[in-house]
């Protein structure tokens, strides 16, 4: 309106007089007369008004499309300018849009109400900020922004999912962002899961025991809370909230909470509280909360505590289980403070933890009045101190955690550990140096484009407070739900397939000890293989602390209410998973002590278990593999069959004849010591191999007249879903396998699938590769291009996406046959579906690592175009045209690069390396590196 423009005269004068261009876009269709009372209808560059966006049939606000359209009008991109609004649709539009800087202004609108909305800055006047202050946010505000995840103003209904994906961690542990005054409620849920610490224990359930192994929530070591003089023990939750903000700062890894509260008394407070899992210690924690008593005095008691009473409560579905696992053990003084020490129920492990406080009153230590309290398996300490309108009072509250997993008595470790924890500065100073050794090989650096930056660098924290470099001493896999949650009960799935990329060409001493943790089941796999009736190793699809199968044998379906039987455990192709992932460490870092040692072994087990699983049919002299599930999850067996499980799942049968290839390529690569002591431990016969090539060359894969796959031997005699029919029905359709078991249906009837199972194999191996294999199966493909379009278009209007990594593949694959439109739209919605919780509230039970690191993988192998799948490294980018610059470290075979992406240019330079010179291909040419020279290549346009 007119108020708002005649506000800014003196801003756009002074932008035009430095040289910027500035436009208008507006809903309103008086936005010339608006434009003219203000006195600026010369001043602006270009108008999108009501009429223009009619005529062009732009949604307007809070669609983005009037400002993005104002601004190609300009020749800008989004990330190149500034949107001006002081309503709210319209700073959700510049939020959406991906603008450099949304400016709010609270005129009508509270300036809290823009910043929850989106807003970067917020003035109640345009004559408040300067050009010199836009500069700045330019210069230096949006590299802050881009280290930040975080929320502007309370939000009880979203603030599970918030305290998801601000978990802090460290690879050893990982700490929900919950709220440290509340305990488990409905809006809340604290959680602290130590990696490896699980407990299976039976619930009855239609007449029998069902046994569910769980990643353990651990005590809650975050417990503070609050009263004045000789009240009660209030919540700020409670309260008038006044303010609010809660962010995670990612490059040092500490989440911080401000916040102002008024009690129905009157007395305003303000709390400032921040936390971190130590980086450089992973067995210390520590929280320092701020109180200041803005306009009232009196006696404060802070009663901080390690509590013990809790169970695992943080998956809805899950609570019809028993999910009681710690019992207490003993609790008293120790190391200047408490410690609590709990027990497993079942699986006996214990937790020790010792905390001890610190008060400070502006700045200068004091002791207040101390008293120990406990109530079962909590102790804790209340702490009584007067308290000055106006003045900041400190608790720091530093705490040690140890399992009997680290040594046998973890209470004295944690008593003498927490003897060497001084301050919240001095742990928060090793902690940020440990997180900027790892930002200096994780962190991709985008500029254009704030949502891709922020997310990705919210996807590395996650992964690396999952796993860390402390993984090496730890015995523990990836979680495919990190350590951030309850879901899937903390278990081990195949998402390492997803994620161990990351870790390859970044940290691969940390994809080094996740192998580990499946070589040290190796056994395990063996003795379920041979209950199966197989040979070799079996991976069981589900795992947790021992090798054993921990797939469900029942599964809860929340759209009928009921519980059925839960086959998944069939998808015996996490055992390729396994085997590729070894494959692909050794391939990329050139490890061959670990493959002699380590590796060898576990993809020999591995090849026999496939080659025992194959059967041959006589009168047609192919290969079969019978009873498996494949990626897709729905399927189960074939309708009318009494057998579990599908025949020939071509990822499956795709995927085993590579696999049983490369087990004898690497059965000759070995030398005659290392392949006799590789045979006698893995118990390879001397015909197994030249088994192993006849399967690899006749598995049976069935392909129709169009070259389209067959998914399953049946998949194309299915019905067709009715797919209209039902998202009309239903809206999210994304489990269609509940939706259609809660109508007395079945997906093993129709060509539906849950995610990418066909197209998982283009997404494995490069197509070219594929072709390959089909050809030594028998079949005749024209090219790579062809099949893999054909098969894309078929089977992905067949897919509900009921899980992100679905749009990992799809993002991908797409890629291959170059949509880059249809590229970049699926993997931002891999990007933000954990952020804005696409799957319907399954995020706020714990993040995906393995979407996570698919994005991650996307940028890496799409967008910068690097392909690790030969014997040199080979570049060749398609950056995103918004994109104007991307760049980022990677280690192959040893050599670290770094990698710069400009329109038009990539810039490429051997950081280290042992080597006298390196040769790679950057768009097509061959370049030569010598170590600590770079090289510029231009790109085709």
């Amino acid at each position: 309106g007119p108020d708002v423009f005649a506000s800014s005269v003196e801003l756009v004068r002074e932008l035009k007089r430095r040289g910027v261009r500035v436009g208008v876009a507006s809903s309103s269709r008086n936005c010339r007369l608006s434009l003219e009372l203000a006195g600026l209808d010369d001043l602006f560059e270009t108008r999108v008004d009501g009429d223009v966006s009619l005529d062009l049939g732009l949604k307007g606000k809070p669609d983005s499309d009037i400002f993005t359209t104002a601004a190609a009008n300009l020749g800008l991109l989004p990330g190149q300018c500034v949107v001006v609004e002081d309503a709210i649709s319209g700073v959700q539009a510049g939020c959406a849009g991906n603008f450099g800087l949304t400016l709010g202004v609270a005129r009508e609108t509270p300036g809290d109400v823009l910043l929850a909305h989106g807003a970067d800055l917020v003035v109640r006047d345009l004559g408040e900020i300067t050009v010199d202050d836009m500069e700045e946010w330019f210069g230096q505000g949006l590299e802050r922004d881009g280290w930040t995840f975080g929320y502007h103003g309370l939000d009880p209904e979203n603030e599970k999912l918030r305290e998801t994906l601000t978990t802090v961690g460290n690879g050893y542990l990982g700490v929900r962002g919950a709220l440290e005054t509340e305990r488990a409620s409905e809006h809340h849920y604290p959680g602290t899961y130590m990696a490896g610490i699980f407990n299976k224990i039976p619930t009855p359930l239609h007449g029998r025991d069902i046994y569910n192994n769980d990643l353990v929530n651990c005590p809650n070591w975050l417990l503070m809370e609050f009263r004045v003089d000789r009240g009660e023990y209030v919540s700020p939750m409670d309260m008038e909230v006044l303010s609010y903000s809660h962010r995670l700062h990612m490059r040092e890894a500490v989440l911080e909470r401000r916040m102002v509260v008024r009690d129905k008394l009157g007395r305003v407070t303000r709390f400032v509280s921040r936390r971190l899992a130590s980086m450089a210690d992973p067995h210390l924690l520590c929280q320092r909360l701020e109180l200041t008593p803005v306009n009232w005095s009196g006696r404060i008691t802070v009663r901080s505590s390690l509590d013990g009473n809790l169970i695992n409560d943080g998956v809805a579905r899950y609570r019809q289980l028993n999910q009681q696992h710690l019992e207490f053990v003993k609790s008293g003084k120790a190391a200047g403070g408490v410690y609590l020490e709990v027990r497993t129920t079942a699986s006996g492990y214990r937790v020790a933890m010792c905390a001890k406080h610190a008060l400070l009153d502006e700045g200068r230590r004091i002791h207040g009045t101390r008293t120990v309290h406990t109530d079962r398996a909590l102790i804790g300490e209340e702490i009584t101190f007067p308290a000055g309108e106006g003045r900041q009072y400190v608790v720091e509250k530093m705490v040690s955690a140890f399992t009997s997993r680290d040594l046998d008595d973890p209470r004295q470790a944690a008593a003498a550990r927490l003897n060497k924890a001084r301050s919240f500065r001095q742990l928060h100073s090793a902690h940020a140096k440990a997180w900027a050794r790892l930002w200096d090989k994780a962190d991709m650096v985008v500029e254009g484009d704030r949502l891709v930056q922020r997310t990705l660098r919210l996807h590395a924290y996650h992964l690396l407070v999952t796993a860390s470099p402390h993984n090496s001493r730890l015995d523990a896999g990836m979680p495919a739900r990190g350590l951030s949650g309850e879901a899937y009960r903390g278990h081990i799935f195949w998402d390492e397939l997803y994620i161990l990329p990351f870790y390859d060409l970044r940290f691969p001493e940390i994809s080094k000890a996740l192998l580990k943790y499946r070589y040290e089941r190796l056994d395990g796999a063996r003795e379920y293989a041979s209950e199966n009736g197989y040979d070799g190793a079996m991976f069981p699809w589900q795992t947790a602390d021992g090798g054993e199968e921990e797939t469900q044998e029942v599964h809860y379906n929340p759209k009928s209410g009921d519980w059925g039987p839960d086959l998944s455990r069939r998808q015996r192709h996490v055992s390729i998973a396994v085997f590729f992932n070894t494959w692909r460490y050794v391939h990329c870092t050139g490890d061959w002590n670990f493959m002699r040692r380590y590796g060898a072994e576990l993809m020999i087990s591995i090849a026999r278990f496939w080659g025992s699983i194959a059967r041959r049919d006589q009168t047609t002299g192919q290969w079969h593999i019978d009873g498996v599930m494949g990626p897709d999850e729905f399927h189960e067996a074939l309708p009318g069959s009494d057998r579990e499980g599908l025949r020939d799942n071509a990822y499956t049968n795709v995927m085993t004849s590579w696999l049983l290839e490369r087990a004898v390529d690497l059965l000759d690569r070995l030398s005659p010591a290392d392949r006799k002591r590789v045979a006698r431990s893995s118990g390879l016969l001397p015909e197994e191999p030249e088994r192993w090539r006849e399967i690899s060359r006749g598995l049976h894969v069935n392909l129709n007249a169009q070259g389209v796959i067959e998914q399953f031997e049946g998949y194309f005699g299915l019905d067709e879903l009715d797919w209209d029919a039902y998202r009309a029905k239903y809206g999210d359709i994304h489990r269609m396998d509940r939706i259609l078991k809660a109508e007395g249906d079945s997906p093993d009837h129709y060509k539906v699938a849950k995610q990418a199972d066909t197209l998982m194999m283009f997404y494995a191996l490069p197509p070219e590769t594929i072709v390959d294999i089909l050809g030594r199966l028998g079949h005749e493909v024209d090219g790579a291009a062809p099949l893999l379009r054909r098969n894309y278009e078929y089977y992905e209007g067949r897919t509900s996406h009921g899980s992100t990594l679905s749009k990992v593949v799809h993002a991908l694959i797409s890629s291959y046959f170059g949509d880059d439109a249809t590229a970049w739209q699926w993997f931002l919605e891999a990007l933000v579906s954990d952020i804005h919780d696409t799957q319907g509230g399954t995020t706020l039970e714990g993040i995906h690592t393995g979407v996570m690191a698919g994005t991650l993988d996307i940028v890496t192998r799409y967008f910068a175009g690097v392909d690790v799948t030969g014997e040199h490294l080979v570049i060749q980018p398609h950056l995103p045209e918004h994109w104007t610059k991307l760049s980022f470290r990677i280690c192959f075979r040893g050599d670290w690069y770094g990698l710069r992406f400009t329109p038009g240019k990539v810039r490429v330079e051997l950081l280290e390396s042992f080597k006298d010179a390196v040769h790679l291909i950057v768009a097509g040419r061959r370049v030569e590196l010598t170590p600590g020279r770079s090289r510029s290549v231009a790109l085709d346009s």
